[in-house]
């Protein structure tokens, strides 16, 4: 049947008391049905029910959505409560995604009723971090609003579009076919520093089709949590983890974040994995962690220890603003499909590839060795150095996928920069690669030595001296990648 309320919004008297023409409820009615008129470029019919109005089961059948204004006084209203069990009662068991909770007032997860527990919600009360204060926001245009308020109903605009969208597409056709199966992607929880900053990541993402994980609310005990994390990442071929200053909320049980259990449950699932394209990682550290408190640290150094052997695995220390733009350069403009599916080409004409990475002030040095691998009948792959931050890091993630065999080269460069290149190998399966890699080399003509036993774990061929010897290593060097 036809739905004739496309939201209903249920609440409390108390949470619409103002001495205001508009109470609370009203205001976000208001607000909701602007942002709604504005992604369905139509008029919703969107209707208030207090906790007397009376409203009967077969109504609610013509209700598409629902929106309980959750607060201390809504639990505590039998009434109000009913209306939620009712509703439930007219869909079917599983179709929760027609129901959208929002808090107006903080309230437990043990204190929800027991079909709303494990929706997400829309928090959307003034909370002050550095006083614990919690208040209702009496200017809904002041800047703590519009960094808050107004973009938890970004969200709940959306999410209702989507949903109803869906239901409408129901109504006419009897079920929803989807065109293609949406790739999922598991966007970690963070800490309370980054939390609108991944609602921003997480409804762009949503927006071009991809379904983000988690969409409910995590378990609060450690064993149930873990077991939901590992469930879930099982479904994504993507993990993305927003690492700031806020260590994150500590589950019953465990001396760990949440952020940090998903950060370690991922990387045993990359591990786990002998096909590094099935699943990656890509980790983001925040460069201001001035406020992060000891243990923080000490997370942030474990994951950038751990790097050097978790393939598939990239980590940016940036600023967020460059993240956002990588994401949506990788993911989004160019698709994660095609991200993932992109086998490295065969270079020009069957020759096989050779990345020559080296830095911008060694470009005259390392020519010799260009001229030399060409002359072997190999095709060279070399970096950009010229455009902006996104075309110098595409150009250097079509390179890693691409190749057959990587040199690194090292004139003026210092160890470190070496030992980050050698790393960006051995993340290249995380970009999408699909074949292995024939060969690793460093060629170094400093007048210091390298230190062989470095990179005895890494399977790399070192070879330096003067370019003299260096291009007669070389030359060995190539004959064995070619058998």
């Amino acid at each position: 049947m036809a739905f004739e309320i496309d939201v209903l919004i249920t609440y409390s008297n108390e949470d619409n008391q103002s001495d205001t023409d508009r109470g609370w409820v009203q205001e976000f009615k208001h607000f909701l049905e602007l942002m709604l008129v504005q992604v369905l470029g139509s008029k919703p019919n969107i209707m208030l029910k207090s906790e007397h109005d009376s409203i009967t089961g077969g109504n609610l059948k013509k209700v598409a959505i629902l929106v309980p204004v959750l607060s201390p006084s809504f639990v505590a209203s039998g009434e109000s409560l009913d209306t939620v069990e009712s509703f439930y009662g007219t869909i079917k068991q599983s179709d929760t995604t027609r129901v959208f909770k929002i808090l107006k007032r903080p309230v437990s997860i043990e204190e929800q009723p027991a079909k709303l527990k494990e929706l997400i919600g829309y928090d959307l009360y003034d909370f002050d971090e550095d006083t614990g204060d919690i208040e209702d926001y009496k200017d809904f245009f002041s800047p703590e609003a519009e960094r808050s308020f107004w973009m938890k109903m970004v969200d709940l605009a959306y999410d209702i579009h989507e949903s109803l969208i869906s239901l409408n597409e129901l109504e006419k056709k009897g079920e929803v076919k989807h065109i293609y199966e949406r790739r999922c992607i598991y966007l970690a929880e963070t800490g309370h520093d980054l939390s609108i900053q991944r609602n921003i990541i997480k409804r762009e993402l949503q927006r071009h089709g991809y379904k983000v994980l988690p969409d409910k609310t995590l378990p609060q005990d450690v064993d149930s949590l873990k077991k939901e994390i590992d469930k879930e990442l099982e479904e994504c071929s993507l993990s993305i983890h927003l690492i700031g200053s806020s260590y994150g909320d500590i589950p019953e049980g465990s001396d760990k974040s949440v952020v940090d259990l998903q950060n370690q449950i991922a990387a045993q699932r990359s591990a786990s994995l002998k096909d590094k394209t099935k699943f990656s990682r890509l980790i983001w550290i925040s460069n201001q962690l001035n406020q992060a408190s000891e243990k923080q640290v000490a997370f942030i150094e474990n994951i950038k220890r751990d790097l050097a052997s978790s393939e598939g695995t990239e980590i940016l220390q940036t600023a967020l603003e460059d993240f956002k733009n990588i994401i949506r350069e990788e993911l989004i403009e160019v698709g994660i499909d095609k991200k993932l599916g992109k086998a490295g080409a065969i270079a020009d004409n069957g020759k096989a590839s050779i990345y020559l990475l080296h830095d911008k002030v060694d470009a005259k040095e390392v020519l010799p060795f260009k001229k030399h691998i060409e002359k072997a009948g190999y095709k060279v792959l070399l970096p950009a150095f010229e455009g902006d931050l996104l075309e110098l890091r595409q150009q250097h993630i079509n390179n890693l996928r691409a190749f057959d065999a990587a040199i690194i080269f090292q004139g003026n460069v210092n160890n470190q920069w070496v030992r980050m290149k050698l790393l960006d190998l051995l993340k290249a399966p995380g970009f999408g690669r699909r074949k292995p890699i024939t060969g690793k080399a460093i060629i170094s003509n400093r007048e210091d030595k390298l230190d062989i036993s470095a990179y005895k774990n890494y399977n790399v061929t070192v070879i330096d001296g003067d370019n003299k010897e260096a291009l007669e290593s070389l030359k060995g060097f190539l004959e064995e990648i070619k058998e």
